[in-house]
């Protein structure tokens, strides 16, 4: 009998604070009727992997990090060459009794491990600059893309856009990704590199 005294209680206080709640904005609008005050939502989504694949800004940025990657490779071969030739030519000396003494030994030994210090850190250094301008190319990137959807939204009047990405499931009819592809490559201009 206590147990449905409690029941009864917090089932009265319900729907005593439902009574005296105000509805929310849009719930009062949509129960008095008035569209304005509550529009439907719009919403949009776009493919994020279709920008990236057809944005020129996003191309440009792909191509300049291949030839960063393509100057590492080329750099990193060049050392490694030059390395592995001055082993042999050590290698061949030592096996011909080239080396009159230990000195002259221990100074090409030297050498050598000078030289791939130095390209390590040359390469380390190098591959520092290419990932610190991967990480400028992809914030200028995204900042691009975010400062052109929100203006986007506004014009075109979306509430909301969304990755198609973030989805399970978007009726194709919202897709907007061809108009934003068209607008961000309108708007951009490719600023060559002296």
């Amino acid at each position: 009998m206590k147990k449905l005294g409690t029941v009864a209680l917090f089932a009265a206080t319900m729907i005593l604070l439902a009574c005296n709640s105000k509805p929310a904005p849009a719930a009062a609008a949509a129960a008095s009727g008035d569209s304005a005050a509550a529009p439907g939502l719009r919403i949009c989504y776009i493919d994020e992997d279709s920008i990236l694949n057809n944005y020129n800004l996003a191309k440009d940025i792909n191509e300049a990090m291949l030839r960063r990657q393509n100057q590492f490779d080329a750099a990193q071969t060049q050392r490694g060459n030059s390395i592995q030739k001055f082993a042999g030519e050590m290698q061949n000396k030592y096996r011909n009794n080239g080396y009159l003494t230990e000195e002259s030994y221990n100074a090409d030994a030297a050498k050598l491990d000078k030289m791939q210090k130095d390209a390590e850190n040359y390469l380390g250094s190098l591959r520092q600059s290419i990932e610190s301008e991967l990480a400028q190319s992809q914030n200028q990137l995204q900042d691009s893309i975010t400062n052109f959807m929100k203006g986007y939204a506004a014009e075109k009047g979306f509430d909301i856009v969304l990755r198609k990405s973030a989805t399970l499931y978007i009726n194709e009819a919202y897709d907007a990704t061809d108009d934003v592809i068209a607008g961000l490559n309108k708007r951009y201009v490719k600023v060559e590199k002296k």
